[in-house]
């Protein structure tokens, strides 16, 4: 069971990559939160091996050394980072079109339904990425944020007695929580348990992987199997930096990158499961929604999308995504 902590705290962390500026031409330091050894580190030296091979020399920092996304994003633009591994939330601080693959709770049904529609909008999302001065080498996600609170809570009216962790750099997200008649407390990713363990805040929404290898479950014991929305994420790059390696080198790295991603993505999903397994032994209550709790979220969630599209995801934007949500559905019945 400890080899298995140690994989899902992994894959948690290695949201988090960053590497440093003022290095030789051809050389790159890429550092990470993941603990050395852990998978997700594995599949990230993996990669570096590759991108060694391929004329780019990669040395890699495990174990963690910076800071939260934000702050990430702010040092890429600083000139002070060259790579950052980031979840969707993160990635917006750089462009807000990200954002329509995240904040479309209860959109997609199954991950087969996100994979198809993330085919289709990536491309347009790394042309923006490009048009901020970065590159996306690839796409990658850890299943289906959950509910995790001190509380048993089942139902929208539930969770709006609650304190509820908010991003602090997500200050959309806070509005619109306001808005809804819920009591967000704006915090820094890390700061979350702490929020937890002092009463600062009453639940958060999380990954199993990441409520896990936190130790989220432990202060907050109940989970919403609620399937809100993917926690997805992906590897951005300063594209100077990209931009001075030659075109067949890109290709190479480009190529270890994606693999890697899909690596993440398979172990992440499978880990997440996994993490929910692991927290019932150990105590955590997982709360199965009735039909009628379903149809509660659901009713909420009607309520929600006008309140999201056009204000947070751009109208145009939303309706494709529901479109593309559809066509899937259209398939997948005949």
């Amino acid at each position: 069971m400890s080899g298995i902590i140690r994989n899902l705290t992994g894959w948690l962390l290695a949201f988090a990559v960053v590497g440093v500026t003022h290095l030789p031409a051809q050389s790159l330091r890429l550092a990470t939160l993941a603990p050395t050894g852990s998978s997700a580190h594995k599949s990230l030296a993996k990669m570096g091996e590759i991108w060694g091979k391929a004329g780019a020399n990669t040395t890699i920092y495990a174990d963690g050394k910076m800071g939260g996304e934000s702050q990430m994003v702010r040092r890429m633009r600083l000139g002070q980072i060259q790579v950052a591994a980031l979840t969707a939330q993160g990635m917006a601080v750089i462009d807000e079109s990200v954002k329509t693959l995240q904040m479309l709770p209860m959109m997609f049904r199954s991950l087969e339904e996100f994979d198809y529609v993330l085919e289709k909008v990536a491309p347009e999302i790394q042309a923006k990425f490009r048009e901020q001065g970065f590159e996306i080498l690839f796409w990658s996600d850890l299943g289906y944020v959950q509910f995790f609170s001190k509380d048993e809570a089942r139902r929208i009216d539930d969770f709006r007695k609650m304190k509820m962790f908010v991003w602090s750099g997500d200050t959309q997200m806070q509005s619109l929580m306001k808005t809804l008649g819920m009591h967000g407390v704006p915090l820094e990713q890390t700061e979350a348990l702490t929020g937890l363990q002092t009463g600062l805040v009453d639940m958060a929404t999380t990954a199993p992987v990441y409520a896990l290898a936190g130790q989220i479950y432990r202060s907050a014991g109940h989970m919403l199997k609620i399937n809100w929305a993917p926690l997805s994420g992906g590897l951005v790059v300063d594209k100077k930096v990209w931009d001075r390696l030659p075109a067949a080198r890109q290709q190479q790295m480009r190529d270890a990158a994606k693999q890697a991603g899909s690596d993440i993505r398979a172990l992440g999903r499978r880990e997440s499961e996994l993490a929910i397994a692991a927290m019932a032994k150990r105590g955590l209550k997982v709360i199965e929604p009735t039909a009628e709790d379903t149809a509660d979220w659901e009713k909420f969630v009607s309520t929600l999308y006008p309140e999201i599209r056009g204000k947070i995801v751009p109208a145009e934007i939303f309706d494709r995504i529901q479109s593309l949500v559809n066509e899937y559905r259209a398939k997948a019945d005949k």
